[in-house]
């Protein structure tokens, strides 16, 4: 099996990922979301992140949470609607370091939860991953993982498991047009 790298946004998003993914690679998740605020909530997604990890079996890379850097890379598209240019740039951001780390450690292919949202735009998180994976000579998985009920799903493994599912995506911008 290839070993695989998952960038995950949340335990809720990556319980049917997992699921879907186990049997064909060598899963471990990578939790990278310097976009989630305040720093609570960040700890409280990791929390459950963790218990999902355990739950399926699988390993748990807890990567840099570098707010900061997330802040500096989005500025000037504060303003900027959810789903739009601010977006992009935040997956290219968590993306770009899943595609480095999992280079760097000697994963095979790397990919993301992100498309599982009915709120995300699966096309545009594919092509900002293809385009790391050709930037950085390493396979990406381009999925949308929403397919064949799967974020209904994610709803149900949630309950199952008793997770803490967030009503916004994890910036404050997302959260105040929420």
């Amino acid at each position: 099996m290839k070993k695989m790298l998952l960038h995950s946004c949340c335990g809720p998003c990556s319980t049917v990922v997992i699921e879907r993914l186990k049997t064909s690679y060598d899963v471990v998740v990578f939790y990278y979301n310097p976009n989630t605020e305040p720093y609570e909530e960040y700890e409280k997604r990791k929390i459950e992140q963790q218990k999902v990890c355990q739950n399926f079996g699988v390993n748990f890379i807890d990567f840099d949470y570098d707010n900061d850097g997330w802040h500096k890379f989005v500025e000037g598209f504060e303003n900027e609607r959810e789903g739009g240019a601010r977006c992009e740039r935040c997956f290219a951001y968590r993306l770009k370091k899943t595609g480095l780390y999992a280079k760097e450690n000697g994963f095979d292919i790397f990919a993301t939860t992100l498309s599982v949202s009915p709120h995300k735009n699966t096309n545009m998180i594919n092509e900002v991953g293809l385009t790391i994976s050709q930037n950085l000579d390493i396979e990406f998985l381009p999925e949308s993982f929403k397919k064949k009920d799967g974020y209904l799903r994610s709803i149900n493994l949630s309950k199952e498991m008793q997770l803490y599912r967030q009503n916004y995506c994890g910036c404050l911008f997302s959260k105040g047009e929420r």
